[in-house]
């Protein structure tokens, strides 16, 4: 059975007191699709049609009270979303065990920590600024609670993507198997650090690059000021987030500064960057979208 509504959360709400369980919503960021199950019945509710033709709002609340700013409008045809996640209130995250399907998905903690659990990936640990987690497709997590304000990065595609609500498998798992493979791909924990800051240009790898067989490849950049980086070929597509200090393009010829970014969804022939101070940005590249 298909139902319409105007609010989505409150109608799953509802429907949860009445004894319905949530099985799937879509998309995270902004929730429009819902199916719950009570017994055999079948529910799916989903926001009316004329309210889903309205222009998304670049800010939204999404899936577990956790607000959303897109940074790429048009997702590039659905093929890829990029988000700025923050959590405003500290402490417990109104989240669940759940996974998602997808084809690629990854987390930079950009401010505070956050506290999760992963299938199969031992007990919950804190991601504190400058971490990073790559969610294989298919893996059970949850984000159990978070500093006030905490702040994320997020990668995945495709843009829009089924959430799972995972009933039966408790977190943490008994058994801690990191090398388990997930749809090809395994769990990747890069924490900060590893770069030696002497250097004008200083790169910190993650290990995304190997865990997705060259599909994603995420790093850190830093660079002092007047240090000029040059990305190289990057595949489809390359989003560059400015962490602090400011960056001038010589593509577009304009100038980044903190909490902004810039977008390729093509390789550009000779693309530098220059820090106009000292910056630090991260850098994120898809071979194919």
């Amino acid at each position: 059975m298909t139902r319409e509504c105007i609010d989505l959360q409150a109608e799953i709400d509802a429907l949860l007191a009445d004894g319905y369980c949530l099985e799937m919503i879509m998309p995270a960021d902004a929730p429009r699709l819902a199916r719950l199950s009570r017994g055999n019945e079948i529910l799916e509710l989903r926001i009316a049609a004329n309210l889903q033709s309205k222009i998304r709002d670049p800010q939204s609340k999404g899936r577990a009270g956790m607000e959303y700013r897109d940074l790429i409008p048009d997702r590039l045809g659905g093929r890829v979303i990029a988000s700025h996640i923050r959590i405003a209130n500290g402490g417990e995250v109104s989240d669940y065990v759940h996974y998602h399907k997808i084809r690629l998905q990854m987390i930079f903690c950009k401010a505070g920590w956050i506290r999760v659990v992963y299938e199969d990936q031992g007990p919950p640990f804190l991601m504190h600024a400058g971490d990073c987690v790559l969610q294989p497709p298919g893996i059970r997590h949850r984000v159990l609670e978070s500093s006030a304000g905490a702040e994320v990065i997020e990668v995945s595609s495709p843009a829009e993507h089924e959430t799972w609500v995972e009933h039966k498998l408790k977190l943490p798992t008994a058994q801690v198997k990191p090398d388990r493979m997930f749809e090809g791909q395994w769990f990747v924990l890069h924490r900060a650090g590893g770069a030696d800051l002497s250097d004008a240009c200083a790169i910190t790898e993650t290990d995304i690059e190997r865990a997705t067989d060259g599909l994603a490849h995420v790093r850190v950049v830093r660079l002092a000021a007047g240090a000029v980086y040059s990305p190289g070929p990057f595949g489809e597509f390359v989003l560059f987030y400015v962490l602090s200090g400011s960056l001038r393009t010589n593509e577009s010829n304009q100038t980044l500064r903190a909490d902004e970014h810039i977008v390729f969804s093509r390789n550009v022939d000779m693309l530098t960057l220059r820090a106009s101070e000292d910056a630090e940005f991260l850098e994120v590249r898809l071979r194919e979208i």
